[in-house]
């Protein structure tokens, strides 16, 4: 994981500490923009707020426990059933799981016996919705023999859970032949795949199991075992993934009424094929029903708005950077031309941590560098609407070992800042400089080498009080950092210091924060991991500017096709426009969309800072239930699931029914959405209070 240099040189700020304080014990009020007009529109078609709609809600009963006959009701939990806990295809699944939110148990069948008990409950529900299995076969070594870990009985055992309750099965690692039991697949060739990619097509069936990619997308599968199969003659199998002539997925039904699909091969954790292939692979196997969800995000900060920092020139000679006016214009264009380009991302905006010491209050409000003491504060007033704020500080300090009044003071004189052009900054959002203050740092004070993460433990109090005092309750971490990463996807972590804030981690880049123009990038990409570099990401060679492009797009398209939906951090010379329509932040968000147009038919999300971080709370508290291990139940005959939870808090589902809210629901804290062809459900939940909802299973 590449981490981001937080050894940006910031102007220093003219405002003395005692006006600081005054501007932090002041009242903040915040001020809005005046309407524009005449030349203060020249550059900016107008931009209208849409009028507030009533939101979606999933459709709850106040119903009874309905009726079910025998095998009609399954816990919302998935089964993966492993040989050994090295299984190589074990962690693939585990990912998959773990990203989209879903409970889960693991049977290692080497050691633990396949039983009815192991699949049915006492009041007889069924355990499991989905069976996973690793390998078609499950096949371990024994005394130079492949064996099945599973003899002829479990196999049996097995089979007839799934047939009794409906349930589906799912296998990777699909060795062509007939035993144990026939997918209708033959040999035709096999053998390893490493680091070229085997571009994977979907068939007609494979585009309605994977409906979220492009039916024409090849899907890069790579450091994987694969066998190349074709069907057998006259056996009734669908191929759903092939390459070329060869068959690489099938969809088929068992004699005995079974459903299965299987794969030739193994989508690793770690690999674009999991991601690309294990939601639609689970989403099939539960008929669309599931605790969880996946959808795609992204969301791109861009620090030190206001701020002048380090530029570095490729001969190694250094000055001050500050965009101009005409700077932030060229972004507002490239990002109204990028949505225009990539319909995914069609509601994409930046946002902009900001540091106020460098606006001028004095400045008017027009797109216009003529008659103003500050071009790029004015222009910030026009665009007002263009871009998201965030306070990142009024001077930029480090917050390592600062006093509560000089933190307080930083943060609310911020705000107080942005109040004074109209800037709208949610209060309850903060970044500090370099992530400082949340226990990384060097153990020598201003120095320059890589800092030693401490641990949120060693985070200055001093700024937790004064963030929590002043209405913070996010602040941003950083994924480069390992106290900073939560132990759950798309999670935060309370501060085990501050519990009532919670820490959201960013994304880091290797944009260069001194990088205004692609020869500064490429000089600096390389120095740190070229052919001379530290990092020696690229070995013995160095990369051209498309080269890198290329690279930090791929980077960044894992975490979007992974469904992480943190924000990725570039900083302000990086939007410089070093040339007509172009700038660093826009090559590379180019590159991006391009790569993910390539494979995707489902929009990207981009909500503001508020919402994503009210997004990442309920996500927390939908992993902490989750832990309690309280299993939904869904009754197929009436399509009713019941939960009732061991927690106060939220949890997502997908699958459920949904509704337009009432005044009411309005008010609740239940919402919907239909992302894709799947609805997505978070519900709000009470300690102990069954609630009913209705499931609207896929075919």
């Amino acid at each position: 994981m590449r981490r981001i240099d937080p050894r940006a040189l910031i102007r220093k700020s003219p405002i003395p500490v005692l006006v600081l304080l005054a501007l932090a014990l002041a009242t903040i009020t915040v001020v809005s923009p005046a309407p524009r007009s005449g030349k203060e529109r020249d550059d900016v078609a107008s931009t209208a707020i849409p009028p507030a709609r009533k939101h979606l809600v999933p459709a709850r009963t106040t119903t009874g426990e309905p009726p079910a006959g025998p095998g009609d009701k399954v816990a919302l939990r998935q089964l993966i059933i492993a040989t050994t806990p090295d299984d190589f295809a074990l962690p693939g699944w585990k990912a998959v799981l773990d990203r989209i939110g879903t409970p889960y148990d693991v049977l290692f069948a080497r050691t633990e016996p396949v039983r009815a008990s192991r699949f049915v409950r006492p009041d007889g529900v069924g355990r499991y919705n989905a069976i996973l299995l690793t390998d078609n076969a499950l096949l371990t070594r024994e005394g130079g023999e492949y064996r099945s870990a599973l003899d002829d009985s479990e196999w049996r055992e097995l089979w007839h859970y799934e047939r009794a309750f409906g349930v589906r099965q799912v296998a990777l690692n699909t060795a062509p032949g007939t035993a144990p039991e026939d997918y209708c697949l033959r040999s035709r060739a096999e053998g390893e795949v490493r680091a070229d990619p085997v571009p994977v097509a979907l068939t007609g069936a494979g585009a309605g199991v994977f409906d979220y990619l492009k039916p024409a997308a090849r899907l890069p599968l790579t450091h994987s075992y694969l066998y190349r199969t074709r069907l057998a003659p006259d056996c009734a199998a669908q191929p759903i993934l092939t390459h070329e002539r060869d068959v690489l997925g099938v969809l088929s039904t068992a004699p005995d009424g079974r459903e299965r699909v299987a794969l030739t091969f193994v989508p690793g954790a770690d690999q674009p094929s999991a991601d690309l292939l294990g939601f639609g692979l689970l989403r099939w196997a539960t008929r669309g029903i599931f605790l969880g969800e996946r959808r795609h995000w992204l969301n791109v900060d861009v620090d030190d708005w206001f701020n002048a920092t380090l530029r570095r020139h490729p001969d190694g000679t250094t000055g001050m950077f500050r965009l101009s006016g005409p700077d932030a214009a060229a972004a507002d264009r490239q990002q109204t031309e990028l949505r225009g380009r990539h319909p995914m991302a069609g509601d994409f905006t930046l946002n902009l941590p900001y540091n106020g010491s460098g606006l001028d209050p004095r400045a008017p409000a027009r797109c216009d560098e003529a008659a103003t003491p500050d071009p790029l504060t004015s222009y910030s007033r026009c665009l007002i609407d263009r871009f998201r704020w965030i306070n990142h500080t009024l001077t930029h300090p480090q917050l390592n070992f600062t006093s509560y009044e000089e933190n307080r003071a930083e943060i609310a004189a911020n705000l107080s800042a942005a109040a004074s052009i109209g800037l709208p900054v949610p209060p309850a959002v903060l970044k500090t400089p370099e992530y400082s203050g949340l226990g990384v740092y060097h153990p020598v004070p201003n120095a320059l080498g890589d800092p030693t993460d401490h641990g949120l433990t060693g985070s200055n109090r001093n700024l937790l009080r004064a963030a929590a005092d002043l209405g913070v309750k996010y602040l941003h971490g950083n994924m480069s950092f390992a106290s900073h990463r939560p132990g759950c996807f798309n999670c935060g972590i309370h501060h085990p210091a501050q519990p009532d804030v919670l820490v959201v981690p960013d994304w880091p880049t290797s944009i260069a924060f001194e990088a205004t123009t692609p020869d500064e990038q490429t000089a600096l990409y390389n120095a740190a991991y070229g052919r001379d570099g530290t990092a020696k990401d690229h070995g013995d060679h160095d990369l051209a500017y498309p080269e890198i492009v290329d690279s930090e797009a791929e980077v960044a398209l894992g975490h979007l096709i992974s469904g992480s939906a943190y924000a990725h951090t570039l900083h302000q010379g990086n939007l410089h426009e070093y040339a007509p329509g172009r700038s660093l932040t826009f090559d590379w968000l180019e590159a991006l969309l391009t790569k993910y147009d390539a494979l995707f038919q489902t929009p990207l999300k981009n909500p503001d800072w508020s919402t994503l971080t009210e997004y990442v709370r309920a996500r927390t508290e939908h992993f902490t239930e989750l832990a309690r291990e309280s299993d939904a139940v869904w009754n197929r005959r009436t399509n009713a699931v019941t939960y009732t939870p061991a927690t106060d808090g939220t949890v997502f589902l997908t699958g459920l029914v949904t509704q337009t809210a009432t005044e009411e629901d309005q008010q609740g804290p239940d919402q919907a959405e239909v992302y894709g062809t799947d609805a997505v459900s978070q519900l709000g939940l009470h300690h102990g209070e069954t609630v009913t909802v209705t499931a609207r299973p896929r075919r």
